[in-house]
Formats: structure tokens, sequence, C-alpha cells
């Protein structure tokens, strides 16, 4: 007769087999069941620690095909004896940094901002971060015509839209404008510095404070006149002020909170 294996499971009911990972300092894995994506920080007899981007950490049990490391299923393991807790590495924005990550295909959702001075720091502080969530920043030069921009762009929910406006402060044009976006799928928020300039800390870049400009001038001009930077070309002083921008520690909290919150509402699911 015919020998029959004794395991009679159909071939495409087996599970392959699933490899083990040693849960090492640092590496970044997802625990599918609550979609928590972290970096181990601790590993301990039978549970795991993670830290997310914005340095929330979460308990998980070490438990077979438990986790999803790049989008495969493994097991993580405890590493060998002597690897210690260690903070993982951060970007500019005070996330958990993935070594070697690929960007994500860009979103069909976006974040305005004001001007080109805007998109690069924001880019500066937050673009490791939003290459990973596929989010790409465009400038408006103005927001005058944000209800129409708003509206040719037609926002839903999987393509959510973030404005970041200057000086939104009540009372001010800005203000009225922001005010009269009424989408569900449209989010506006922003600061209070007339200038994203004012939005970098004055310790960053070894003055004592903003100059106060009278109303009537321009604003740029009036700074670089009051700290003796060249006035004539401001583009090469904003360079300069770039440059000295590390990370996020360098900006002020008001804009620091409200471009975490437009990447958190362009980025949450549907």
């Amino acid at each position: 007769m015919r020998p029959y294996s004794p395991d009679l499971t159909p071939p495409w009911k087996k599970q392959k087999p699933v490899p083990e990972v040693p849960a090492e300092p640092g590496l970044v894995v997802e625990e599918p069941g609550t979609g928590f994506c972290g970096a181990v920080i601790r590993c301990e007899a039978g549970t795991v620690t993670l830290e997310d981007r914005f340095g929330k950490h979460r308990v998980f049990p070490l438990e077979p095909r438990g986790f999803l490391l790049e989008g495969r299923v493994v097991t993580l393991v405890r590493p060998p004896s002597g690897a210690g807790p260690v903070r993982p590495a951060r970007t500019a924005s005070g996330s958990v940094a993935v070594p070697g990550a690929r960007a994500r295909v860009a979103r069909a959702g976006r974040i305005y901002v004001e001007g080109r001075h805007d998109a690069e720091l924001v880019e500066k502080v937050w673009g490791d971060d939003l290459r990973i969530e596929g989010v790409v920043v465009e400038y408006l030069e103005g927001v005058d015509d944000l209800p129409a921009i708003v509206a040719a762009f037609d926002p839903g929910p999987d393509a959510r839209l973030g404005v970041l406006v200057d000086h939104l402060v009540p009372g001010t044009k800005e203000w009225r404008i922001a005010g009269s976006v009424t989408s569900d799928h449209a989010l506006v928020v922003g600061h209070p510095y007339i200038d994203i300039w004012e939005a970098v800390k004055p310790s960053a870049l070894s003055i004592p404070a903003w100059p106060k400009v009278p109303r009537g001038q321009d604003w740029k001009t009036g700074v670089c006149r009051a700290l003796g930077w060249p006035a004539q070309n401001t583009g090469a002083v904003w360079g300069a002020i770039l440059e000295r921008i590390g990370s996020y520690r360098d900006l002020e909290p008001e804009l620091l909170g409200r471009v975490e919150e437009l990447i958190d509402f362009v980025t949450a699911p549907e």
C-alpha cells in the first residue's frame, strides 16, 4: 500500500516557519493587534517594551508570531544577556529613527504651508518622519485664496488636507480666512508668530530676542536691519538661520505642536 504521511493538514493550511529575531534595542517592529509601532528599548523575561515616535511606551508579551518586522511576521526572543536597555536614535523631530527605512509612496493627503521658508523648516525638522509616513508638504505663497484652494483640492476621508498658517491670532485676517474653511476633512491650524522665522528660538541664533518691527514695515527687512543682518538679501539670511537649526529643540512649542497635529490628522486611519 502507498504510505501516507501522519500529517493530514492540507498544504495550503500549513503555517510557514516564522523566524525568531532577537529583540535588540533600537529594533523597530509593529504589534499587529494594536497597530502600535515602535523601537525596542527594553526586553525582560516574557515582555518587550516599545517606544513610538512620540515617546509613548507600550509593554507587550513575547509571544510566537507576535510582531511584524518590515511587514513580515516574526517571533521576538530575548537577546543574549549583556544587551542592556538603550534609547534608540532620534530624528530631528525627536521621533524614533528607523535606519534604512524607505520612503513610503506619497499619500493622497497633503500638508500646505504658507511659504517656501515654512516648507524648508518643516523639511529640516520633520523630513524623515514625513517620508516614512508618505506625506508631501507644499507651499502656497500666502493664504488669501485658501477657501478656493481647499475647494480645488476637494479633501475627503482618504485624502485629508492640513494647512499651517502664520500669525493665526483672533481678530486677524488669517483668523477670518481660516474660519471660512469648513470641510470635515481639512484642518487649518497655525502659530502666533508674524513669520516662520520668529518660531525659531532666539537662543538658537545667539540673539537676545526677535526685534519688534513697527506696523507698516516689512517684517523680515526690519528684523535684519535691527540685528545688523544684510536686509537686501533675506533669502541668504534665512539660509544661515536654517543652518543653525539642529532639531525640534531649536523651535518654539507653539509651532511644534501644530505641525505634529497636522501630521497626525493627515495620516489618521479613515
